[in-house]
């Protein structure tokens, strides 16, 4: 029942995890495309009234007309009702956080500790997740608090945090298991962009419009720090969005966590997608004549991917070895002789007392009804065990890759 409870959990977090993430990245992106595409007004109403930038659009059978004041309207009046942005990022890092305890830090064992990688205890294992959290956020919160508002402040922070989240995401990946690797890197820098909403943009914006609603005289001039903040940290959120995205993903294949340099085939992939990010950004100033065609981008985040195909195409096939003292041609591997693998490697969670996933192959019966569902996990993806908790060898792996291939041929 509690295997039960907790895949019920899992899924319903993880569905309003997703809801709230494209709510989060649909306005990120949304906000991005206006600053990128307001233009100067020519209009005398409107600069009367202060407006900085303006476009129009349609959508929807209506037009739309935005338009942006630095700091504040002229006479700091808002005579409608004031959106703020902001529920989007709590309910995506909540959800996020709440699903990650569900499924790595509650069965830390399974998900968290790869044995192969570093025995230690679940609690040790789940402190030292929390820690990548917290921590990258004081790193990357100084950084831009030193560095960032000097000359050539954004490169500086930039190159340094390259070196930050690669540094990072080589220890993380010599720590835990593969799959949580990758997974806790793209929750580090997520918990870094929800922590951006809320210890510096949003602050910064109620304090902006404290001051001009608040009936009495501000200076404006000390008030456009805090827009600077918030465009910082906004702007590095846009950046994180793609690195995030893939790093989440991308721990549901095997064959990219699983690789012996799996650090190297992350940081690629989160590189790739900061490039390709950097392409979208800057093709709205190009349009405008803002900025130089920005294809250098996406164009080496496209080499990088294609590198990584290159790079991890699989190995010729080679042929499954008999066991020791077989004879060549030798019959096909039957339940009976799987039984010893199954019993030490499978039955502690696809047994009698415990049925992962609804799952039993403790008996010929369920497992000749799951057997593609077992080869694919065991011997194609390697999935399977998990972290690989109980030490399943190659020679047993390929002798349940014989004893299904048996199974095929006799169909």
């Amino acid at each position: 029942m509690q295997a039960y409870l907790l895949d019920w959990a899992n899924l319903l977090l993880r569905w309003l995890h997703v809801i709230v993430a494209i709510a989060w990245i649909g306005s990120s992106f949304y906000f991005v495309f206006l600053d990128n595409n307001l233009l100067a007004p020519t209009a005398d109403d409107l600069k009367k009234k202060g407006v900085d930038g303006a476009m129009w659009a349609v959508h929807g059978g209506g037009f739309y007309n935005p338009q942006k004041y630095m700091v504040a309207p002229q006479g700091g009046i808002i005579d409608s009702k004031l959106h703020w942005f902001y529920w989007e990022s709590y309910s995506t890092w909540l959800s996020g956080f709440a699903l990650f305890c569900v499924l790595y830090l509650w069965n830390a064992n399974a998900f968290l500790i790869d044995k192969q990688v570093l025995d230690w205890s679940p609690m040790a294992a789940g402190a030292a997740a929390i820690a990548f959290l917290v921590g990258f956020w004081f790193i990357y919160d100084t950084i831009c608090r030193v560095f960032g508002f000097r000359q050539n402040g954004e490169r500086t922070v930039a190159l340094l945090l390259i070196v930050v989240v690669a540094a990072a995401t080589w220890l993380a990946c010599h720590l835990f298991s593969g799959r949580a690797a990758f997974l806790i890197i793209g929750a580090m820098l997520a918990t870094t962009m929800s922590a951006n909403v809320f210890f510096w943009i949003i602050p910064g914006q109620r304090k902006v419009v404290a001051a001009m609603t608040g009936g009495g005289t501000y200076d404006a001039s000390s008030l456009a720090i805090h827009g600077k903040r918030g465009k910082q940290r906004s702007v590095h959120n846009t950046y994180f969005t793609l690195p995030v995205l893939i790093a989440m993903l991308s721990n549901h294949y095997s064959f990219l966590y699983s690789h012996p340099h799996k650090w190297v085939v992350l940081f690629v992939l989160m590189m790739a997608g900061a490039l390709i990010r950097q392409f979208f950004v800057q093709r709205h100033g190009w349009h405008l004549g803002r900025a130089r065609n920005p294809w250098p981008f996406a164009a080496v985040g496209v080499v990088l991917l294609l590198g990584l195909i290159v790079w991890l195409r699989p190995a010729p096939a080679a042929v499954a070895s008999a066991p020791a003292g077989a004879a060549p041609g030798a019959a096909p591997v039957t339940y009976a002789q799987l039984r010893t693998v199954l019993e030490q490697r499978c039955y502690s969670c696809h047994g009698e007392a415990v049925q992962m996933k609804n799952l039993r192959v403790d008996s010929q019966e369920q497992a000749e009804l799951h057997a593609q569902q077992i080869y694919q996990q065991v011997v194609v993806t390697k999935i399977m065990p998990l972290s690989n908790a109980t030490q399943i060898t190659d020679d047993e792996r390929a002798l349940v890759g014989r004893w299904f291939e048996g199974l095929s041929a006799k169909k």
